[in-house]
């Protein structure tokens, strides 16, 4: 089974796309900040990570960054969900970039597309 990290600092995001990808077969971890998102991202290789931009501490561009150096992290797609308007520059190699509220089936139109 495909696994999910997903990188949001608000629970009603997290549940929301929990429910959305268990539903559809996908194993599911969280982390609601950076630090939290690296640390599970080194434990558990996720195959997707979801990224919203705009989190307390730090913003995703920099989680993004610290991904793109680590060697077993660095080609995990990722797909940029964020409340900010014009966000989809903030993280140029992004697989995807979805404005909140978002779109369940878009989403997982292109979660699916891109683990099959």
């Amino acid at each position: 089974m495909k696994k999910i990290l997903m990188v949001d600092d608000d629970p009603d995001i997290i549940e929301y796309l929990t429910t959305l990808f268990e539903d559809n077969g996908f194993i599911t971890f969280a982390a609601h900040n950076v630090k939290e998102a690296m640390e599970t991202a080194k434990r558990e290789i996720p195959d997707l990570i979801t990224l919203d931009l705009e989190m307390p501490e730090e913003w995703g561009p920099r989680f993004y960054r610290k991904l793109s150096q680590e060697k077993n992290l660095k080609n995990i797609p990722v797909i940029v969900i964020s409340g900010l308007s014009g966000s989809g520059q903030a993280i140029g190699k992004a697989i995807a970039c979805l404005q909140k509220p978002f779109d369940r089936d878009e989403l997982l139109k292109i979660v699916k597309e891109t683990l099959r």
